[in-house]
């Protein structure tokens, strides 16, 4: 990626740490012992580093050592000029699990627009054979299997919006259902409108629970189910129920959302996040054109006739 768009995204970053400056001040230092605190100057402030690891999840590297010491610390030092060693590099992205959890939340979320799309994705952190040898991630990765095979990892559930833009996510063990009543009503909180997913979400207790909330679920039936009557506008919201395979397929070729040379749970859930504010830096995101005030429209009045009725 060009300097120029390592600049705009330091600016947005910086933007925004500055205006949670009281919670960036109260991130404590590193203990360097029993009884003793170390409180060293960082070379990088929060910002800048959280720059570099949102840049490399852009970038062409697979590895994030080589995209320090090669790129960042022989082409970018005069961005950076308080470039500490890798080592060090390492220490201090610790300290931005927090803020990169308040950035998702106050800076990277769409708006809800009564139009969303659900979907989970496997977040692999070893070869299936590797398992028995796997210590890393020993009592939290789970085995389970997906419409691709077996995998030993975990899931990402995501929600967006028609324009791509990302609404909810929560991540959990590998053999966690996508219609787990705890997931999907803390994914919904704050949505309305219609929730589009893919088979794996029929559940009829679900589909309760979400209407009782303002949201209708569609989904496809499955050959064995009686076929359900679905107004133009929802045939073709499942018809366009692959934007999100998309989002997730950038997320993992393009943001870099799975791999598997994870070394600490702290740099998984780190590289989690930053992936997810790597896709929400890109310029054009995977969306649908959809006719969202009508479609919004009668939602209302479909829904009006409903309660009308009972």
């Amino acid at each position: 990626m060009s300097q120029d768009q390592i600049i705009e995204i330091f600016i947005k970053i910086d933007d925004f740490c500055k205006a949670q400056a009281h919670f960036v001040s109260s991130i404590k230092p590193i203990k360097a012992g029993v009884g003793t605190t170390r409180n060293r100057k960082a070379g990088l402030c929060p910002s800048e580093i959280m720059t570099i690891q949102v840049a490399f999840q852009l970038s062409r590297y697979r590895d994030f050592k080589a995209f320090y010491t090669r790129y960042v610390g022989v082409h970018l030092t005069h961005l950076f000029p308080g470039l500490v060693s890798y080592n060090r590099f390492g220490e201090l992205a610790n300290r931005c699990g927090l803020l990169y959890l308040l950035y998702l939340e106050l800076g990277c979320k769409g708006e809800c627009t009564g139009i969303n799309f659900i979907d989970s994705t496997v977040v692999r952190v070893c070869h299936t054979k590797r398992i028995p040898r796997h210590k890393t991630f020993n009592g939290l990765a789970e085995r389970s299997k997906s419409t691709m095979g077996w995998f030993y990892g975990f899931k990402l559930h995501l929600i967006i919006n028609d324009k791509g833009e990302l609404l909810s996510f929560y991540l959990t063990k590998g053999n966690v259902d996508d219609r787990d009543l705890t997931v999907i009503t803390n994914m919904t909180k704050e949505l309305f409108g219609r929730l589009i997913g893919d088979k794996g979400y029929i559940s009829k207790a679900l589909s309760d629970i979400l209407f009782g909330h303002g949201i209708q679920l569609i989904t496809q039936v499955r050959k064995n189910m009686k076929t359900k009557a679905l107004s133009n506008e929802e045939k073709l919201l499942l018809r366009k129920r692959s934007v999100i395979e998309t989002v997730n397929d950038e997320l993992k070729n393009v943001c870099q959302l799975e791999h598997t040379r994870h070394r600490s749970v702290n740099g998984f859930l780190l590289n989690i996040m930053a992936s997810l504010v790597a896709y929400s830096f890109l310029p054009k995101k995977p969306s649908i054109k959809v006719d969202i005030e009508e479609t919004r429209t009668e939602f209302i009045t479909d829904n009006s006739q409903l309660f009308l009725a009972a």
